[in-house]
């Protein structure tokens, strides 16, 4: 077999001519990762009516997953500089499809819980690898491109999780119901796993980076002191165990960088890299990403319940409402790019700012309308949700990553993903507290408008905290990259 080493540093002098073929290939991973987040929220009812899944349990269901997968991801993308992307991809491809089988599987919703978990976990190996795998093997002058359709396909699959969940769910495809948004997983998954083979290449760091267990073990208890009393609290009654949970979370992530620090001046590899934030739009653009994530999920969960709940329809009538929100972000998604290049990274800040007025529009809607509100009404401010969060999701991801240098791929998409992921569950989990809290015990119309308005609110707020955040992001010009010089990879023909 042939071998040779590459610099990362500099754009390979022969690029793998496969690597336009191996995009789509990788980016099937994040689709289904960001589909099955997703896809569980025009479920919510049908889970609710099989499995006696209560509240919590369906926060669960969702933030459960958003919860291993945000705190498995800096180390996933660890295992990829230490065993290569390649290896962790294809492992990770097949757990989260035997995970997704056992979703399918489920006869109760604690059985469904744990499922999630694990498929949350399992989601945390492969998808940090396709963003190791696009910085290492793209050139420099092309990342950019390929980065941005990392972007598309993560907002797709967040809006096909609506779309195509309600299509699945209307179906009824042999009679399974529910099961079959994580059956469809097994198929996909298996085809994944066929290209994988053939198309990926060999990828890995000519060192031995070292795993950080302790680091590992802050980061991911520090998320679970805030989850979990998040998402069961309103339901206990806010026990004194949830803030004394919350409470120790501080605390717990300061000893944990402390850690890190400490772990970093002995020379030693800590799971969280600091010096990727040395890097001023990776360090610049994590906030903006908390923010627009926060935002985005909760919003899609809690319009999910509106529909479903509150307005009666059917899991296809309210997957189609989405519909216009998924087609306007395609479009913008696509055209964003070259919008960037031509007007810049304010293109995020107009795309949040025409978010922010779906939302203040929705508001209007919903105070003047009350429980008379229907599906037709919701057709502008979705559409222009769907056409600003085009605009900002794809550039967004671009511009935090794409001045990282391949060596620390693994490493960047880990903490991006992270932030990410654990900014959903926050999001779901708070502003479901918020819907949930304002329903009562015999929701009517107007209590599902009253409590959709109360959540819109907060989503506006963290729209515009978004939008004004991207201020804060530095021009590609006047942005030098400082980071640790990268040593070789080597490459495996």
């Amino acid at each position: 077999m042939e071998r040779r080493v590459v610099s990362p540093s500099t754009p390979l002098s022969t690029p793998d001519p496969r690597r336009w073929l191996m995009l789509p290939v990788i980016l099937s991973a994040t689709f289904m990762a960001l589909f099955d987040f997703f896809v569980v929220n025009v479920a919510a009812p049908s889970l609710e009516h099989d499995l006696n899944a209560g509240q919590a349990a369906l926060e669960l269901i969702v933030g459960g997953y958003a919860f291993t997968y945000a705190s498995g991801m800096v180390t996933g993308g660890r295992l990829g500089d230490l065993l290569g992307y390649r290896r962790l991809f294809l492992t990770g491809m097949a757990a989260f499809t035997v995970a997704s089988l056992l979703c399918g599987l489920a006869q109760s919703p604690s059985q469904l819980i744990a499922a999630r978990l694990l498929q949350g976990l399992t989601g945390a190996a492969m998808v940090p690898q396709v963003l190791a795998l696009i910085t290492a093997t793209f050139p420099a002058e092309e990342r950019p491109r390929a980065m941005s359709w990392f972007g598309v396909t993560a907002g797709i699959g967040s809006i096909a999780g609506q779309v195509l969940g309600g299509l699945l769910l209307d179906a009824d495809l042999f009679g399974l119901g529910w099961r079959v948004i994580f059956l469809i997983n097994v198929p996909v998954g298996a085809v994944a796993l066929v290209f994988a083979l053939r198309l990926l290449p060999h990828h890995r760091s000519q060192r031995r980076p070292r795993l950080d267990p302790l680091g590992a073990i802050g980061i991911s208890g520090a998320l679970a002191l805030v989850l979990v009393p998040l998402i069961l609290g309103r339901e206990e009654g806010w026990p004194v165990w949830t803030w004394i949970c919350m409470a120790a979370a501080l605390p717990l992530l300061a000893a944990t960088l402390a850690w890190e620090f400490r772990l970093t001046r002995r020379g030693g590899e800590p799971l969280l890299d600091l010096t990727l934030f040395r890097n001023r739009s990776f360090a610049a653009g994590l906030p903006v990403n908390v923010a627009f994530m926060s935002f985005f999920a909760s919003f899609m969960f809690v319009l999910t319940l509106l529909l479903q709940g509150g307005l009666g329809l059917s899991p296809l009538e309210a997957g189609l409402t989405f519909l216009p929100l998924g087609v306007l972000f395609s479009v913008t998604s696509i055209l964003g790019r070259s919008l960037v290049a031509r007007y810049g990274l304010r293109v995020m800040t107009v795309g949040a700012t025409i978010s922010g007025l779906g939302l203040t529009t929705l508001i209007a809607e919903l105070q003047t309308l009350g429980g008379d509100i229907t599906p037709a009404w919701l057709l502008v401010p979705t559409s222009l949700v769907g056409l600003g969060n085009g605009l900002v999701l794809p550039a967004l991801i671009g511009a935090v990553l794409a001045g990282i240098q391949p060596a620390h791929g693994g490493a960047a998409a880990g903490v991006l993903t992270t932030v990410q992921q654990f900014a959903s569950a926050a999001g779901v989990a708070v502003l479901g507290a918020v819907f949930f809290g304002g329903l009562g015990a015999r929701p009517s119309r107007d209590d599902f408008a009253a409590a959709t308005e109360a959540v819109t609110f907060l989503a506006l707020a963290l729209v515009l905290t978004a939008a004004a955040l991207t201020l804060f992001l530095p021009r590609p010009a006047t942005a030098p990259q400082r980071t640790v010089e990268p040593e070789p990879l080597v490459e495996a023909a």
